[in-house]
Parts: C-alpha cells; sequence; structure tokens
C-alpha cells in the first residue's frame, strides 16, 4: 500500500489514519519496524512535527512500540488488540496457557471440519514459513511465523467471532511464546506442528483439537 500526501486539514489526524491504515492492512506486520521518523516525513511530505504527533497517538492508542534507540515497531493490529496487550501484560502464564488452548483447540477442530483447499494451502504455507524460521536460528521471526501459523488455522475455522477474538489477543499470545522458546532457539525444545496439519487434511476434527491441545502442553511442560 503506497502512502499518499495528506490534502486536507488537519494534517494529524490524515496522517494517523494513514498509518494506522498501513498497520490494519497487514502492510506493516506486527512485530516489524515502521519506516524511520525522516523516511516518513519524506513520503508523506508533511512537518517532522506532525509526523512525531501521529505516531505518537498510535502509541498512546496501542498500535505502535516506540523503542529510544531502536525505532518503532507495530505492537497490535488495532487499538482493542493494544488494549488487551496492555490489559494482560502481567497475567499469569498458566491462564495464557489455558486460553490459548480453548481457543486453538477449538480452531483446529473447526478447522478440520470446515477448511476449504485453499484454507490448507496457505495453512502449509505458514507451517514451512515456520520450518524455515526455525532452521535460520531468529528466536523472534520464529515467534512471528508460528503466531502466523495458528492464525492461518483459526482463519479456516471460518468463524469470524473467533478469528476476531484471537488477533486481538495477538500479542498477548506472542508474549507468552516469546517467553516459552527464550532468546535462543534451542534444538530440544522444537516442536513440529505437522500432526495438526494432518489432521485438518484429513477432516479429523477430534485429532486436530488433540494434536493443538498437546502442542499447547508440550511448550508449558518441555520434558512432554
Amino acid at each position: 500500500m503506497a502512502l499518499s500526501s495528506p490534502r486536507r486539514t488537519p494534517l494529524s489526524d490524515q496522517v494517523i489514519a494513514q498509518l494506522r491504515a498501513q498497520i490494519t492492512s497487514g502492510e506493516w506486520a506486527v512485530g516489524s519496524r515502521i519506516p524511520t521518523e525522516a523516511a516518513l516525513v519524506e513520503q508523506l511530505g508533511v512537518a517532522r512535527n506532525t509526523v512525531r504527533e501521529a505516531v505518537r497517538a498510535l502509541a498512546h492508542n496501542g498500535l505502535l512500540d516506540i523503542r529510544q534507540g531502536s525505532g518503532t515497531y507495530v505492537l497490535a493490529t488495532s487499538e482493542l488488540a493494544g488494549v488487551m496487550h496492555r490489559r494482560f501484560a502481567d497475567a499469569d502464564r498458566a491462564q495464557v496457557a489455558e486460553l490459548r488452548a480453548t481457543l486453538e483447540t477449538s480452531a483446529a477442530g473447526l478447522a478440520a471440519t470446515r477448511r476449504t483447499d485453499r484454507d490448507l494451502g496457505l495453512i502449509d504455507a505458514a507451517l514451512a514459513r515456520r520450518e524455515d524460521a526455525w532452521r535460520a536460528g531468529d528466536a523472534e521471526d520464529f515467534v512471528q511465523a508460528d503466531a502466523a501459523f495458528h492464525q492461518a488455522v483459526v482463519a479456516a475455522a471460518h468463524n469470524d467471532v473467533l478469528a476476531a477474538v484471537y488477533a486481538d489477543l495477538g500479542e498477548v499470545t506472542r508474549a507468552h511464546l516469546r517467553h516459552d522458546v527464550g532468546p535462543e532457539l534451542i534444538a530440544e525444545r522444537y516442536l513440529g506442528h505437522d500432526k495438526i496439519v494432518d489432521a485438518i487434511r484429513a477432516r479429523d476434527p477430534q485429532r486436530a483439537s488433540h494434536e493443538a491441545g498437546r502442542a499447547i502442553g508440550a511448550c508449558n511442560d518441555p520434558d512432554a
């Protein structure tokens, strides 16, 4: 999505709308660093203070995370997702795991029943990206790829409410996964998701739910 120079006042509101559109459309993915302030000034053709005001407003709403010395990163895809992240940032990890299990096992079972060939192709592609991220050895890339895989499974459930809730809780679940993965990828802690996909492919909802739940349980119990 190309950025264009705003033509009406107030400029700050128009810049906020354009930056929000980049986020909600997925053009700027969660976890990615947005263009620098100087780059945004050049693309938008507005004053530096206008860009700064817009970025701060989106950070206040929970969509962006301004990290001094590092840049500004996409934190959430909506204001509600930002609120969810702040509300549950310090939530008990066991309770977050139970929430993930509830949502992801239900989604996997529904996906096995309702998935289309297109859904299956997207899930396969997401699984391949997850495998590539693990082999590359970048922990944060793996967290993002794993989250994208589960989002693809949720999407295949074809329940818009479930998909919206899961997306709004995205940063909460990613934070939980970051803790499980740790700063470095360790071979002994690798957990494949092939069995989840196999069950969805076979249209076996009971097995799909079981495998999704088993995966979350294993994440929380390295000896499982």
